[in-house]
């Protein structure tokens, strides 16, 4: 007797749709405003002005700096990594790579276009760290090591960022093509946005205005106009 197989589309819809909603919203959670504000600080109104835990490491100090840069991580390695388990225990459905990619892809845009803060986040770099090591761990372990060597030789950790951008969906075209393109092409697409990200980056290491890493800690100066 022929099943009737539309319901279980309409609750595969209804999952995408649910899943991908929580991802953004906990992709959205801006934590190093959250953890700024615990010191005592408006992340927004010192260094940078930037969220993102670069910022935090040296405007609030280095316990909250680590901090902000793994919880932006988990919040991108949840959708990708637990979220597709958790709908198939709810649902008895089985589903592939493509809700991973698709949660992970969803916090990646909350963290970077929060509507908690009026769409103005961060550059995206711990949240898809996060995000490639659920779904990509080799190609993770490849841009981490790229991210220190980089950072190690010139101490900008721009520069160490947009290098993990370019290695990371390079080594996925090679370690993981063999399952399909999708997983490659998604983070090719990532490596972009996280470059495009740090365009204002790029313009000051052009004119010779972009600061190396220091690890001494600063006392929190206030945002330069028209800089995030």
């Amino acid at each position: 007797m022929p099943q009737d197989f539309s319901g279980y589309g309409a609750l595969r819809m209804a999952v995408y749709a649910g899943a991908g909603l929580v991802a953004y919203l906990l992709g959205a959670i801006p934590f190093g405003l959250l953890v700024a504000r615990w010191k005592g600080v408006d992340i927004r109104k010192a260094g940078s002005g930037n969220i993102g835990a670069t910022n935090v490491f040296r405007t609030v100090g280095r316990g909250p700096g680590i901090l902000t840069f793994l919880l932006d991580a988990i919040k991108g390695l949840v959708p990708a990594l637990l979220f597709p388990a958790a709908a198939a225990g709810l649902t008895n459905l089985q589903f592939g790579q493509g809700l991973g990619l698709y949660c992970g892809a969803l916090a990646i845009v909350g963290h970077t276009w929060p509507a908690y803060l009026g769409f103005r986040g961060g550059k995206g770099v711990a949240t898809g760290l996060g995000v490639v090591t659920g779904l990509a761990p080799a190609s993770a372990g490849c841009g981490v090591a790229a991210w220190l060597l980089v950072f190690l030789a010139l101490r900008y950790v721009s520069v160490a960022s947009i290098a993990a951008a370019l290695v990371v969906p390079l080594s996925a075209w090679y370690f993981y093509l063999g399952q399909g393109a999708l997983l490659p092409a998604l983070l090719s697409l990532l490596g972009l946005l996280i470059i495009w990200r740090h365009r204002e980056n790029i313009r000051r290491l052009l004119e010779g205005r972009e600061n190396r890493f220091s690890f001494n800690k600063k006392r929190p100066q206030p945002a330069a106009p028209g800089v995030r």
